[in-house]
């Protein structure tokens, strides 16, 4: 059994991480972070021309027909190179409606997601910080929605939202519809904005299958993935400034405290890899496993990545904390996966209830 990466899947990430280190290096990052959305039309566009837009939309949509897998080897190089937009809210808006949608609602929107026609995002946060699907409580009756989204990934930007309801269904609705009001939050990770959204009546559909609790799944494993590409990319950063600043008259590589913690990051971070490899494989071929092996990847590798991103600002010195060095920006990528669709003491006290490890 082949347990590593096929030739296209590696030439994938590595058409990925050309175009994003070309096209969005250091300087370009920090000023599109300063933006104010943390979104280049410009550096989409280019993205979405590689295909990225529809690697997991069917072929007859426009799309690439490929797995999950895939789309995540794509958030791993994102969450390397820190690329600021809307990647995931595009990714599991196109995810949603190819598992939920009608035919009819498939040839509507599945086509424009995967050209990037229009911009799509997702809607799973409830107000106070509930991400589960069974704690939705927005609507849908009579053809119209009512609740209201929070965090919900570049709303002010999107022209289509999938917005999660109660009973573990989906449902659509145009930003530009009457009834919905978009506001913006201040963000933590300025390269991912996020908007509460309200709903009052606004005109809309409903997905014809009750998915949500599996688009969840899928948005757990490309922040799992994420944070992988993120994590590593904290451990480059910091060899690569330790083998440069001196003190003393030597680099502090040299020092063995700094050698030492240097090993301990990296081998934090390479482990998971087969995690989050393995979770998007069971989204795919394993339903009965999918959803634990999801909240693993997830609650496992962000919590590896907040771990290395705060030893990468130490690492940094004083320096660590500015502005202008590239470690903040990873660092508030870190607190972003850690906290979107659930914490991972959700995660592990979610699984804990599922199978019967826990009773509250």
């Amino acid at each position: 059994m082949d347990f590593g990466l096929s030739e296209e899947q590696a030439l994938l990430m590595d058409m990925v991480r050309r175009f994003v280190s070309k096209e969005c290096p250091s300087t370009r990052l920090h000023q599109i972070f300063d933006s104010a959305d943390g979104f280049d039309p410009e550096l989409w566009r280019g993205l979405i021309e590689i295909g990225v837009g529809g690697l997991a939309i069917p072929e007859r949509y426009g799309g690439a027909g490929l797995e999950l897998l895939d789309l995540a080897l794509v958030a791993e190089v994102l969450g390397e190179l820190a690329f600021p937009g809307p990647f995931l809210g595009q990714a599991l808006a196109g995810i949603a409606i190819a598992l939920a949608g009608s035919d009819a609602q498939r040839e509507a929107w599945l086509p424009r997601i995967a050209s990037g026609e229009l911009l799509a995002t997702i809607a799973l946060g409830e107000p106070g910080d509930a991400w589960d699907p069974a704690q939705a409580m927005a609507r849908f009756h009579d053809g119209k929605l009512t609740g209201r989204k929070s965090f919900v990934p570049l709303a002010r930007r999107a022209d289509l939202i999938v917005v999660t309801l109660e009973g573990n269904r989906l449902g659509l609705v145009e930003r530009a519809a009457p009834g919905v009001r978009v506001e913006a939050i201040d963000p933590v990770d300025r390269t991912r904005h996020v908007d509460a959204v309200t709903l009052e009546s606004a005109p809309g559909e409903l997905l014809a299958e009750p998915v949500a609790a599996r688009v969840r799944d899928a948005g757990l494993v490309l922040l799992a993935a994420d944070a992988f590409g993120g994590g590593w990319k904290m451990v480059e950063m910091s060899v690569a400034y330790a083998t440069t600043r001196e003190q003393f008259g030597q680099t502090i590589a040299h020092l063995q405290a700094v050698k030492h913690r240097l090993a301990d990051m990296a081998l934090e971070v390479e482990p998971g890899r087969g995690l989050y490899w393995y979770a998007a494989h069971a989204f795919d071929h394993l339903p009965e496993e999918s959803e634990r092996a999801a909240a693993l990847a997830k609650a496992h590798l962000t919590d590896r990545f907040m771990s290395v991103a705060r030893q990468a600002v130490e690492i940094h010195g004083g320096i660590g904390f500015t502005w202008e060095c590239d470690a903040q920006i990873w660092f508030k990528r870190a607190l972003f996966d850690r906290a979107f669709l659930g914490n991972p003491s959700s995660q592990r006290r979610r699984l804990a209830r599922r199978y019967g490890w826990r009773k509250d």
